[in-house]
């Protein structure tokens, strides 16, 4: 099956002989990663989408591919229209279009270890409703044609230092044992891939660019452990960092001892653990709690070894995306680079420092309409040269073991044009309105989303996508519950408390489809603000921003900006020359003078 319509067809095929009229497929795995190893790609092996946030659906005699704004281009250049319906999310849900697409009497079915209890109730009560019937599989169909499936990861698992994670496992086991007395449970299943790893201070190498292990554990009341994961990931090291009161065991077991827990009270996390977790509990008589994780919160967070962690690796990796820029702007122009071309050139720059361990995501290296497409992934096929009159856009960041990074920058190649820069200048105000934002404590990143795009509305003008993600402290790029969206956008709004200790992406953006993309990013810590004259009984939160490196002037219209967004700019810079000119040579530190340089 070298061709996605042909494994279209075998999975038709596939779904007839087990007597089911339909399939969903979506993109995650059994722990509802967001970036999942290649054994799970199952989305991407089907359809030849690459985006990290779609659905399909397979009937016997139609499919439809799901995705949010952010994929409206890539999906549509990655995936046949001859073969697939593209559907936009979240106008039209999948539930939405199988009411309108299956037929009375139609069993469709699912993967139980890939889709949430509420995900499976939603799904049953629609089919219900067309006299159809949802039937968990099992085993997945798709694993039944990929006979060339990858096998999971067995790489070793690694000891996370104590020092750079602030706490150490039998503090956060013990944090974890007062939430469960206190929520009357008995024990806490961890299925999310970070949540363990920042619960047990171990990290991994199982997902691209996310440094996790394949497991579960089970936390129990008095602080004790069953960590479930294949034998051959634990060395002597890890097992002596785990002790005596975290008890190992073989991945596969994991199902088995759910249904132990036999009249106990067992707290599951509803958004970040498959429905396959909560039936296996109460198939063995336990009674499933529905409670978020207890890691999910205290890992966002961050303590002061964490923070300090995060500002060192930021500077390491400012100076490295700033030699990047700088060269970029001198080899760019002359032609013969390309959007890999450059992202190799980025990567050698971080890896000069010695200390890269991977990058965070694979980097976004856009050039002229391809910028237009915020996530994309460029490819051997997709591989663009980078010319004159386009924006070169890269989003990018290095996973080090002191932090995660993420940044955007946008350069333009060769001269932009007096449009290019208005609505650069207009995201650069948007960035700069979230940066400086103060908000009392309780404050949610809904209600500072609108802040970032104001100056955009002004103009007509908007993007498609959430202004901040939360990000891990060397781990997920992407994490959560924090984050600044509205509701109308991918992932919908976040009413989760800013907090100090916090962090967040400021990432405003403009997009033109077909022509070019803009996108400025910087890394956000939440942290406590005191306004003079301000009722001393109201606390107020702020934003350090974290990130280090510089916005290019050339893009920048100084007269649109006001006043406080010039001092701003320029008061940003005079930090980006102080943190990151020490680390550059002589050449650099006069090209990065220039580029920092106050705006009058």
């Amino acid at each position: 099956m070298s061709t996605h319509h042909e494994r279209l067809v075998a999975l038709r095929d596939e779904l007839y002989s087990i007597q089911l009229d339909g399939f969903i497929v979506p993109l995650t795995d059994e722990h509802m990663s967001e970036y999942v190893g290649d054994y799970a790609q199952r989305l991407g092996w089907l359809t030849g989408f690459g985006g990290s946030a779609g659905t399909a659906v397979v009937l016997a005699d139609k499919a439809a591919i799901f995705t949010d704004g952010r994929y409206t281009l890539q999906v549509r250049e990655q995936v046949s229209a001859d073969d697939w319906d593209y559907v936009a999310v979240p106008a039209e849900s999948v539930t939405d279009w199988l009411a309108d697409h299956v037929r009375p009497g139609a069993r469709i079915g699912y993967d139980p270890w890939l889709h949430t209890r509420s995900s499976v109730e939603q799904l049953r009560e629609v089919l219900a409703d067309r006299d159809a019937t949802l039937v968990a599989a099992d085993r997945n169909p798709i694993d039944a044609i990929w006979t060339d499936r990858p096998a999971p990861s067995h790489a070793r698992i690694v000891v996370h230092p104590d020092t750079q994670a602030g706490a150490s496992s039998a503090e956060k086991r013990a944090i974890i044992a007062d939430w469960l007395g206190d929520k009357r449970a008995d024990a806490v299943v961890l299925t999310a891939l970070d949540s363990i790893a920042w619960t047990l201070n171990v990290r991994g190498a199982d997902v691209d660019h996310t440094p996790v292990a394949l497991a579960y554990a089970v936390v129990s009341a008095d602080g004790t452990t069953d960590l479930f994961v294949a034998p051959e990931k634990v060395d002597d090291a890890v097992h002596q960092h785990l002790g005596n009161a975290v008890r190992l065991h073989d991945r596969a077991a994991f199902p088995a001892h759910l249904q132990s827990l036999a009249d106990k009270r067992v707290a599951i996390d509803p958004e970040r653990a498959v429905t396959a977790v909560a039936d296996a509990v109460e198939a063995g008589g336990g009674k499933v709690v529905w409670l978020r994780d207890p890691a999910v919160l205290a890992k966002a967070i961050k303590n002061q070894a964490e923070i300090a962690g995060h500002r060192a690796a930021s500077a390491r990796d400012g100076a490295a995306l700033t030699r990047f820029l700088r060269w970029a702007e001198i080899e760019c122009p002359r032609g013969g680079q390309t959007e890999l071309s450059a992202a190799a050139k980025l990567l050698a720059f971080r890896q000069e420092t010695g200390l890269l361990l991977d990058s965070s995501f694979d980097t976004i290296s856009a050039t002229g309409a391809h910028g237009a497409s915020p996530h994309y992934r460029v490819t051997e096929e997709s591989n663009a040269p980078i010319e004159l009159g386009q924006l070169f856009l890269v989003d990018s960041g290095g996973q080090y073991a002191d932090g995660t990074t993420d940044v955007t920058r946008v350069i333009p190649i060769g001269r932009p044009t007096d449009e290019m820069r208005d609505r650069f200048t207009r995201v650069l105000q948007g960035h700069i309105a979230i940066a400086t934002a103060v908000f009392p404590d309780g404050t949610s990143g809904a209600q500072i989303d609108g802040f970032a795009r104001r100056p955009l509305w002004e103009a007509g003008l908007d993007f498609g996508h959430g202004t901040g993600h939360g990000i891990g402290s060397y781990l997920a790029v992407h994490e959560g519950p924090q984050r600044i969206a509205a509701p109308n956008y991918p992932g919908g709004a976040s009413l989760e408390p800013l907090r100090a200790g916090m962090m967040l992406s400021n990432e405003p953006g403009y997009y033109k489809a077909g022509e070019y993309g803009i996108r400025i990013e910087n890394l956000l810590l939440v942290e406590p603000r005191t306004i003079p004259g301000g009722d001393p009984e109201r606390a107020m939160l702020g934003f350090e921003t974290l990130t280090f490196a510089p916005i290019e002037r050339d893009l920048i219209d100084s007269a649109l900006l006001t006043t406080g967004e010039q001092a701003w700019l320029n008061g940003y810079h005079a930090r980006v020359l102080e943190v990151i000119g020490p680390q550059l040579d002589e050449d650099e530190r006069r090209w990065l003078a220039a580029k920092c340089a106050p705006i009058a």
